[in-house]
């Protein structure tokens, strides 16, 4: 594809402003009331959907050329998603999200890149991580644990951990976990370890597509020397490019996000919880997980018009509009633990605030990604909530660096965690 083919869209798009806000219907304050992003603190409409429309309106009609304005523009966006399914509350043949996505492969495709992404493609390259680290220790996380090494052995589940759970030594402890608790539930469960290569989402949402099907490639050919069937991740980036992206270059995998599995063993009665955690929280829900993270739906068809006006798609096309994220598996989790008490931000589920890690912005504007995260923030204070929980790394990063800049003491914790302290 290329941006030509979101033409018809930029013209047939309304103006309407649903992408500026979560559905008019679920706002409960003007506070907590927008949706995107990239609008709310750039406060100009080429921040928003419609805007980007225009963009590549003018780009195609060679009405203008590239310039920083536009770039700025186009990769301030975190291809959260939130403008997509409020669009599609009311429209059901624009695609703001992929036609997003869209520009900003346009715009690597003929090399107006950005430095600061740059440097995370050179580590792609060169060591298969987002976060240049060296290679050769990714797997160390998992020093100490009996599970197996799929570059020697096989095992039909993979834990894949991603960049960050691989790295990042505070977060190490939530993979370790994760795997901790999957063995004791007698899957036959093991990890590619330094052999583990980037899932690809990121960088996906940046622009940078050869790239991406790179990584898918590396991982695929992996799993299935291994004779991996199930792959199980904690990262949510990682979950939606496994179920969402890898299927359109030949994955067949099944893709499960660890609060999936969890919820399972809870409700056979495999995993019990013995331990009260006297606490107070509010579920953060991670863009890739939630509205993102429906699963792939094949489709190859053609766009009509009925009497020259009415649009159709013969067969049928897939309609993500965030409905069946995985939503309910982590509240269920929340409200099985004694002492728990589960109470909600305003915006949720499909219609949650991002947490501003993605798309390439924590790297390349990374005050206005601590001003996202801040503002999540900000949402679970006002729910009276001693922490906020979530199921994905970055989340959860951008949100303990937003707390410390603030100076407040709200807790930042993976559902993992609390899962361990309660069995």
């Amino acid at each position: 594809m290329s941006i030509k083919d979101f033409v018809a869209e930029a013209e047939r798009c309304s103006q309407c402003s649903y992408c500026k806000w979560i559905p008019f219907d679920q706002i409960k304050s003007l506070r907590f009331g927008l949706g995107c992003p990239s609008l709310a603190y750039n406060n100009f409409n080429s921040y928003s959907a419609r805007g980007r429309y225009s963009v590549i309106l003018s780009l195609t009609k060679g009405w203008s050329d590239y310039t920083d304005k536009v770039k700025d523009i186009a990769y301030r966006c975190m291809n959260c998603g939130s403008c997509d399914v409020s669009c599609k509350v009311c429209r059901y043949n624009l695609e703001p999200l992929a036609m997003t996505r869209e520009l900003k492969a346009q715009l690597v495709e003929d090399g107006q890149t950005l430095p600061q992404h740059t440097v995370i493609i050179n580590s792609i390259k060169k060591d298969y991580n987002t976060l240049s680290r060296p290679k050769a220790g990714r797997g160390k996380w998992a020093d100490g644990l009996e599970v197996k090494d799929l570059s020697k052995e096989k095992a039909k589940v993979v834990f894949h951990a991603g960049c960050r759970f691989s790295y990042d030594a505070e977060q190490q402890k939530v993979a370790r976990t994760a795997v901790k608790l999957l063995l004791k539930a007698g899957v036959d469960l093991g990890i590619m370890g330094k052999n583990e290569s980037c899932c690809g989402g990121r960088i996906y949402d940046m622009g940078y597509r050869q790239e991406f099907k790179d990584c898918a490639q590396r991982n695929i050919e992996a799993w299935t020397k291994a004779g991996v069937k199930t792959v199980i991740t904690s990262c949510a980036d990682c979950y939606h490019a496994f179920k969402r992206l890898y299927p359109e270059v030949g994955s067949k995998f099944e893709v499960l996000h660890t609060v999936e599995y969890i919820d399972r063993l809870v409700k056979t009665g495999k995993l019990k919880f013995r331990k009260t955690i006297p606490l107070t929280v509010t579920y953060h829900d991670p863009c890739h997980l939630g509205r993102q993270g429906e699963p792939y739906v094949p489709w190859k068809g053609k766009e009509k018009k009925i009497q020259n006006q009415i649009i159709v798609y013969e067969p049928r096309r897939p309609r993500y509009n965030g409905a069946w994220g995985i939503y309910d598996p982590p509240r269920d989790i929340l409200k099985s633990i004694p002492g728990i008490e589960l109470v909600e931000m305003e915006r949720i589920r499909e219609y949650a605030w991002c947490c501003g890690a993605g798309g390439g912005v924590r790297e390349a504007y990374p005050d206005f990604s601590n001003w996202t995260a801040t503002e999540r923030v900000e949402e679970a204070k006002a729910t009276g909530a001693q922490a906020i929980v979530t199921a994905c790394p970055w989340c959860e990063k951008n949100f303990s660096d937003a707390i410390n800049t603030m100076g407040d003491k709200m807790k930042v914790l993976d559902i993992v965690e609390l899962v361990e302290q309660a069995i």
